[in-house]
């Protein structure tokens, strides 16, 4: 009852303020004359041109029938048939501070698990499955930054009101300031097609670059400072960022000791006259890690199984993403990632991939009459480097994988959703994903991911 009354008190300011207040000024304008105009005062805390409400709650459940496994180990996705469910709701609160400065702030509640509570599969099936699940709901501040946006020159560009920006103007040469927690993946490796696990796919490596290793707690957030100077068709991106304290916690490491670094290079195009982007990132880690070599060495040494965390010394783990995307009509988009890390070293906060592909398309449903509706299709291609194969050959654990034993392949990925359009607020998207060799292994699978997704914003 007391969760419930929570939930409530969760959505009901932001569900006033975007239906019930609009309906009062609505009906305070039709009351007056034609020569009769609102007064408006801008000075006022509550103007409400200052200020971003938004709420959203998303849905997720997840299914695979029984697959083929000669053994399973610690971070095996189950061979026999489950099904799990994720639910998360989130309150999006914006507030103009001063000219070109905004703060932001985002409560969420979530509850539910991944399939096998998140591990076996190293391109994961659902991008709302956090890395840790809990049966009863709880609430986390998942953002609170602040953003200032300088404005530089060129053509003036107007921005509505969404979740996380207030309606604003801007000229399009500007620079843009973020300072506080949020995720990396907010602000770099975006792609109009394949971005956002609440409304376009829902495979890991699908929506993000398989082998981008980005900063960041179980949830995905993390601390840190990030710049974006904007300049005609170019874009440069810089951030600095916390890691967590040890791979795939729950704590993010205190006084910036274990940092990443992030700069990416955006460049908008027209292509026989249909606009499409190419970003180039490179990201580099400074931290605590452990090589497989390493781990391999002490395990033969004290015949025990290889384990990172007992070879962990500082040093640094760079990589790499080329991301691409393409409009062929306003209706269909194509889009491609391609990325890759030093695979001699332990993933540390995103997954167990040294090297990864991804290619696939967009299609809006206006050849059917749907234009809110909207299909995609994906392909992917995991895999990781030879000293990973034999530290996990020898039975060692990753952060998502570790059958106990392997039998080497690539994980290949196919991915196809629908995203069927209720009203302007809700969708509702079926979801299916093949997936050969999961985690990288021949004596298993392959699995079929059965999903459904129902998602709500305002």
């Amino acid at each position: 009852m007391i969760q419930s009354l929570r939930i409530l008190c969760f959505f009901i300011p932001a569900f006033l303020w975007n239906s019930q207040a609009f309906c009062l000024e609505s009906s305070h304008a039709e009351s007056l004359s034609d020569n009769q105009t609102i007064p408006e005062d801008s000075s006022s805390l509550w103007n409400k041109k200052d200020w971003s409400v938004h709420i959203q709650s998303t849905l997720v459940s997840q299914y695979h029938p029984p697959f083929r496994a000669n053994y399973s180990g610690m971070n095996s996705l189950a061979h026999v048939s489950e099904t799990d469910h994720t639910t998360d709701a989130t309150i999006y609160l914006g507030r103009r501070l001063w000219h070109g400065a905004e703060i932001y702030f985002n409560e969420e509640v979530d509850q539910g698990f991944g399939l096998s509570n998140t591990i076996g599969l190293a391109g994961f099936s659902s991008g709302e499955a956090y890395k840790i699940g809990r049966g009863k709901r709880y609430f986390l501040g998942q953002r609170l930054f602040i953003r200032q946006t300088f404005d530089l020159g060129g053509v003036e560009e107007s921005s509505s009101d969404d979740i996380n920006q207030l309606a604003s103007t801007h000229t399009h040469d500007r620079l843009v300031l973020s300072l506080g927690k949020f995720s990396v993946v907010d602000l770099f490796d975006n792609n109009s097609y394949a971005h956002d696990p609440r409304q376009d796919f829902f495979n890991w490596s699908v929506i993000d670059a398989g082998a981008f290793d980005y900063a960041a707690d179980a949830w995905g957030y993390t601390y840190g400072m990030a710049a974006e100077w904007t300049h005609q068709q170019w874009t440069m991106r810089y951030g600095l960022f916390d890691l967590s304290n040890v791979p795939n916690s729950t704590v993010l490491d205190s006084g910036f000791h274990q940092i990443s670094n992030v700069v990416e290079l955006e460049w908008r195009h027209q292509l026989l006259g249909a606009p499409g982007v190419a970003r180039l990132l490179g990201f580099d880690n400074h931290g605590r890690f452990g090589t497989y070599h390493d781990a391999l060495a002490l395990a033969e040494a004290s015949g025990t199984i290889p384990s990172t965390a007992n070879v962990r010394f500082e040093q640094n783990r760079p990589g790499a993403v080329l991301n691409l995307e393409q409009a062929i009509t306003p209706d269909l988009g194509i889009f491609a990632r391609a990325s890759f890390n030093n695979g001699q070293i332990e993933a540390y906060d995103f997954t167990d991939i040294n090297q990864s592909i991804s290619v696939g398309l967009s299609l809006k449903g206006t050849p059917w009459e749907r234009p809110q509706d909207n299909f995609g299709a994906a392909w992917v291609s995991n895999s990781i480097s030879m000293a990973a194969q034999h530290y996990f050959s020898a039975g060692g654990m990753g952060i998502l994988i570790g059958d106990g034993r392997l039998n080497y392949a690539p994980e290949q990925i196919a991915e196809f959703y629908y995203s069927l359009s209720i009203n302007d607020h809700w969708h509702i998207s079926p979801d299916i994903q093949y997936i050969r060799n999961p985690a990288y292994n021949l004596d298993r699978g392959p699995v079929r991911v059965y999903g459904l997704r129902i998602h709500t914003s305002y």
